[in-house]
C-alpha cells in the first residue's frame, strides 16, 4: 500500500520522517493537477529469491485506466548486438582494455541511457561509470505495443576529448542531445612527480596504455553533450568547459534553453548553475554558486538562495588553457591553514570543500581559469557554500516551476559540528543540520520577481532562478529491520530523479548500501504525500538514472538501468554459503532498461 508520509518540519532532531511540512513557510501552492497517476506497489523483497532479482509495478493507472508495465531490459553490459559488445571498455587508440588476466574490460557500471529519436530511427546513447569510461549508441527498434528492442551497438570515440572520466547521471535536452558528466573530479594540486596521484585516478592511465604522464588531471570533471547525426548513428561529441569541473552528478537544462542547473557529488560540495548567451548553445555563459543562507534546521532545514556570480567564460577560452597544461601552482598560491582554520596572510582564504581545508589565493590574472578549471574552489573563495552532502538527481515541475534537487544524505558538512569541525574548519560553515544518513529530496521554489539579481546587484538574465530551498520529502533512520538502516517505508540515499508532467509526481530512484538492503526505485506524490516503491533491485546494485519519456513513438517510458548487482557489499563468491552473493560472474552483469511502456499522458 502507498505511505502517507509526516511532514519532515513537525520531527524531533533524533527521527527524521518523510515528507514536506503543510505549514513550511517555503512549500509552493500547487497548481490543479491536469492527470493522475498511480503505480501498483511493489512490496518489500524479505524471501532470498525475491532479494536476487529485479521487480516492477505490474501495473500503472492513469486517469482511471488500468495499463499493464513492468520492467523490460533492453541490454545487459557484456551483450553483443550486431558490430559491439555492449561495456566494452577501450584505450585512446581503439584497442580493448584488458585486466590482469588478460581478458577484455567489460563494465557493470552501466549509467543514464538517453532516448533520441533521429528522423525515422531511435537510438538510445548509455555511459559506464569507469575509468577510462565509455560511450554506447545502439539502434533501436520499438515494437508495435511498445516493446523496445536493441538492433546495434558500437562505442563511440572519444580519443578527440583524451577519453571519458567516470560519467554518472544524465539529462536529455530541450533540442534533443545527451547531455552527460564526469564525476569526481581528480585533485589536481595532489599530483606527484611520476604522474599519480591516487589509485582511483591512476587507473585513467589504462587510457593511455599504463602511461601516467600522459594524463592531464584537468581533463576530467566536465560535462560532455552528445549529438546523434543522422540516421546512420553518427555523433558529435564535445566538452563543455565553461560549465565548470567538478564532480558532476549531472545537468539540467530548464525549458528557456539557456538556464542550466548542476549538482556537485561528495562531501562539501557547491550548487552551481550556468546561465548559457545564446539558447540552444552551451559553449559559452556565466557561473554561478549557490549560497545557503539557513531560516530553519528542522527536518531536512530550509534556506534563502542567493547566488554568487563566478564569471564568464567560453568553451574556446577553457580549452585554451588546457592546452597550455597549466598546473594547480599555476592558477592558486596555497599556504598551511590554521588549527583554527584561519589563515596566516590575510590576503589569503580559508575555505573547505571536498579537498579539505586549505588556505588559498587566486594568482593574479587567472580568475576566469580558476573559475573553470576550479569551481569549487573558486566557489568556495568567493563566499559560496560548499558544506553540501551527496548532491544528486535534478529535475523540474514546469507547471508550478519548482526544481528538485536529492541529497544522498544530510551528515558531515551538512551537519552541525560534524567531528568537531573538521567538515567546517575554515568554510563558512552555513549549513547547519540534524544528521540523517537516509537523505532528503528538496524543493527550490524559483524567484517571482521579474528581475532577479546576484549578491553583488548584477542581474541575472533567466526567470529560473530559486530563492528559497526547503526538504520536501525524507528518509527516516530505521534499524528495526535487520540489513536495513533506513526504513524500507521511506527513502535511502535518494539519488537520481525525475518528474512525470501535469501528475504531481516524482520518480526517485535510491543509491543506498546499508540503508537499504535492496535499492528501490519510488513514485511520490508530492500533492498527497505519499510514496509508492515501483521497483527493487537485486543485491548490492544501484537503481541509476531514472528518466522519464512522455512520448517515444506513442509511449511513454521510464529509463532504469540497474548498475553492478552484487558490487556493492555483495561481491561473488565461489561458496554458495552466504546466499547474499553472486553465485557466478553473470548475475553481476547490469541492466539497461525501462518500466513501461507506459501511456502518453500528456501529448
Amino acid at each position: 500500500m502507498t505511505k502517507k508520509v509526516i511532514a519532515t518540519s513537525l520531527v524531533t532532531a533524533t527521527i527524521l520522517l518523510s515528507g514536506c511540512a503543510s505549514n513550511q513557510p517555503d512549500e509552493a501552492v500547487l497548481k490543479p493537477q491536469t492527470h493522475t497517476i498511480k503505480f501498483s506497489e511493489v512490496k518489500v523483497p524479505t524471501k532470498e529469491y525475491e532479494k536476487r532479482k529485479i521487480t516492477a509495478s505490474p501495473s500503472v493507472t492513469v486517469d482511471g485506466k488500468e495499463y499493464k508495465i513492468g520492467y523490460n531490459a533492453i541490454l545487459r553490459s557484456g551483450d553483443q548486438v550486431g558490430e559491439g559488445v555492449f561495456g566494452q571498455i577501450f584505450d585512446s587508440q581503439g584497442n580493448p582494455v584488458v585486466g590482469k588476466d588478460g581478458s577484455p574490460f567489460i563494465s557493470n557500471s552501466n549509467d543514464f541511457s538517453s532516448l533520441l529519436p533521429v528522423g525515422d530511427k531511435l537510438f538510445m546513447v548509455s555511459q559506464f561509470e569507469t575509468r577510462p569510461a565509455a560511450m554506447y549508441i545502439t539502434e533501436l527498434e520499438q515494437t508495435e505495443n511498445g516493446h523496445l528492442k536493441a538492433i546495434n551497438t558500437k562505442n563511440i570515440d572519444l580519443s578527440h576529448l583524451n577519453g571519458l572520466w567516470v560519467p554518472c547521471a544524465g539529462s536529455v535536452t530541450p533540442w534533443g542531445t545527451h547531455l552527460s558528466s564526469e564525476e569526481y573530479e581528480p585533485d589536481a594540486a595532489a599530483i606527484k612527480a611520476n604522474g599519480s596521484i591516487n589509485p582511483y585516478y591512476d587507473q585513467m592511465a589504462d587510457y593511455y596504455g599504463g602511461d601516467l604522464k600522459a594524463l592531464n588531471p584537468y581533463d576530467y570533471g566536465w560535462t560532455p553533450e552528445v549529438k546523434v547525426l543522422n540516421e546512420n548513428g553518427d555523433v558529435n561529441v564535445v566538452k563543455h568547459y565553461t560549465m565548470g569541473r567538478f564532480a558532476h552528478e549531472l545537468a539540467y537544462v530548464m525549458p528557456d534553453e539557456k538556464t542550466v542547473f548542476l549538482s556537485d557529488d561528495g562531501t562539501n560540495v557547491a550548487i552551481f548553475m550556468f546561465i548559457a548567451d545564446e539558447a540552444r548553445d552551451l559553449s559559452s555563459g556565466t557561473l554561478y554558486a549557490a549560497k545557503w543562507e539557513q531560516r530553519s534546521d528542522k527536518g531536512a532545514g530550509s534556506a534563502d538562495i542567493k547566488w554568487v556570480n563566478l564569471g564568464h567564460s567560453s568553451d574556446k577560452n577553457i580549452k585554451a588553457a588546457l592546452d597550455k597544461k597549466l598546473k594547480f601552482s599555476d592558477i592558486f598560491d596555497k599556504i598551511e591553514i590554521n588549527k583554527d582554520g584561519t589563515c596566516s596572510d590575510s590576503s589569503f582564504t580559508s575555505v573547505n570543500t571536498t579537498m579539505g581545508a586549505e588556505c588559498l589565493k587566486v594568482k593574479p590574472g587567472m580568475d576566469e581559469i580558476a573559475s573553470r578549471l576550479e569551481s569549487r574552489r573558486f566557489a568556495a573563495i568567493k563566499g559560496a557554500t560548499t558544506e553540501f552532502r551527496k548532491m544528486e538527481g535534478i529535475t523540474h515541475n514546469p507547471k508550478d516551476n519548482i526544481l528538485y534537487i536529492s541529497m544522498s544524505s544530510i551528515e558531515k558538512g551538512m551537519q552541525a559540528d560534524a567531528k568537531k569541525g573538521k567538515y567546517e574548519l575554515g568554510g563558512n560553515n552555513d549549513i547547519q543540520l540534524s544528521k540523517n544518513k537516509c537523505g532528503a529530496v528538496y524543493a527550490l521554489n524559483m524567484t517571482t520577481f521579474s528581475t532577479p539579481h546576484d549578491m553583488d546587484g548584477n542581474k541575472i538574465d533567466s526567470k529560473y532562478i530559486p530563492n528559497s530551498m526547503y526538504g520536501l520529502v525524507a528518509g527516516t533512520p530505521d534499524k528495526s529491520i535487520a540489513g536495513n538502516t533506513c526504513s524500507v517505508e521511506s527513502l535511502a540515499n535518494p539519488d537520481n530523479i525525475t518528474f512525470i508532467p501535469n501528475t504531481n509526481t516524482i520518480i526517485i530512484g535510491e543509491d543506498t548500501g546499508s540503508g537499504h538492503q535492496n535499492d528501490y526505485i519510488w513514485s511520490y506524490n508530492i500533492g498527497e504525500k505519499q510514496l509508492t516503491r515501483i521497483q527493487t533491485t537485486p543485491y548490492g546494485s544501484e537503481t541509476t538514472s531514472p528518466y522519464y519519456y512522455n512520448n517515444i513513438g506513442g509511449h511513454g517510458y521510464i529509463m532504469s538501468v540497474v548498475q553492478h548487482p552484487y558490487g556493492e557489499g555483495d561481491a561473488m563468491t565461489k561458496e554458495d554459503d552466504m546466499p547474499n552473493k553472486a553465485k557466478s560472474a553473470s548475475d553481476m552483469r547490469a541492466y539497461t532498461g525501462y518500466i513501461g511502456p507506459l501511456p502518453v499522458i500528456s501529448k
